[in-house]
């Protein structure tokens, strides 16, 4: 009975003293993030009580960060007998109006894909799109769940011309005309440096390029393994999309430079020294003089200065020549 009896004034007490409590005071706070069109007492004061859904300011634009002097705020809450706040030490108050943003990336994405899809133009990546007026994000309500959607897509295959519009659905003022041309465009290989003649190319002096398929010709190169590890066979500039015809296999014979002339004929292999006529990589064929002769013979580049000589013509010349022979049945130095 004495437990009950202390318990029930204990409680009496403590509702005495609730009801006795000052309420809370309002206190401004320095900042404040707001939704909708318009900025309420309660989203600068904290215990702003029945005012507290009284607008008093315009809100920023969605998205957007501004400031209110704190003498504004006070002065406008003072029609609605919200007296008697102390600022402390804050002097203005930051607002920010919260909004959903779409990235004009992804816009972008959106309508390539719908043109891709719409037209047949193969994958949206593939779609280069310039904008007659700079692409901006667009920003609604962050109650605005709606994804947005291309409508009214018109675009022209012969000059790539197109004209649509955005829309939101529940955001009618973030609706935009776009307007621009749209390119179907294939990857290209360009060098990122200007090389001189006989150069090999490596994978750093590459940069893919994408350039509107209508430009690449069938000798474009289009994958940099079709490059690497081959010579410039031309003095190339860069950022120019690589053909066929400006590389090369890596020379490996000079002209005018000292060679070894192989001559093969079966069973046997002379090696003699000659002097190239013309540059070339392994497999073309040149034009070489043998030294000892002076005769110039063509032969097949098979590796750094050797030219293997496999024709009719040129076993003929490598018997006479190599006299294989002393005189006594050996054969000479060289001969294998």
């Amino acid at each position: 009975m004495i437990r009950a009896l202390a318990f029930s004034f204990a409680a009496t007490l403590l509702l005495m003293q609730a009801a006795t409590a000052e309420p809370e005071r309002p206190a401004l706070r320095a900042e404040a993030t707001v939704t909708g069109g318009v900025v309420r007492i309660g989203d600068l004061v904290d215990h702003a009580g029945i005012v507290a859904d009284v607008p008093i300011f315009r809100a920023p634009a969605l998205g957007e960060t501004g400031t209110v002097p704190v003498a504004n705020v006070i002065e406008a809450m003072r029609a609605h007998a919200l007296v008697g706040i102390d600022p402390g030490s804050i002097s203005e108050i930051i607002v920010t109006r919260a909004s959903r943003t779409v990235a004009a990336h992804d816009i972008e994405i959106l309508l390539a894909e719908a043109i891709a899809k719409g037209y047949g133009l193969g994958q949206a990546a593939d779609i280069a799109i310039g904008f007659d007026r700079a692409l901006r994000a667009v920003r609604v309500e962050p109650s605005i769940t709606a994804a947005p959607h291309i409508e009214h897509l018109r675009y022209d295959v012969r000059n790539g011309r197109f004209d649509a519009d955005l829309d939101i659905p529940g955001a009618p003022a973030a609706r935009q005309r776009l307007s621009g041309t749209a390119v179907v465009t294939a990857e290209t290989v360009a060098l990122t440096r200007p090389l001189a003649r006989g150069e090999i190319i490596k994978m750093g002096d590459l940069a893919v390029r994408r350039l509107p398929r209508d430009q690449i010709g069938s000798d474009t190169i289009t994958d940099p393994d079709q490059a690497i590890g081959l010579a410039v066979r031309n003095p190339l500039s860069s950022d120019r999309a690589l053909r066929t015809a400006d590389v090369m296999k890596p020379e490996v014979v000079q002209r005018n430079a000292n060679v070894t002339i192989v001559y093969q004929v079966p069973g046997i292999m002379l090696a003699v020294r000659g002097k190239a006529v013309d540059s070339g990589a392994v497999g073309d064929m040149i034009d070489v003089v043998n030294v000892q002769s002076n005769r110039t013979v063509r032969g097949t580049i098979v590796g750094p200065g050797q030219v293997a000589v496999a024709s009719m013509a040129a076993r003929v010349i490598a018997l006479a020549d190599a006299n294989l022979t002393d005189g006594l049945g050996r054969p000479p130095a060289g001969v294998k």
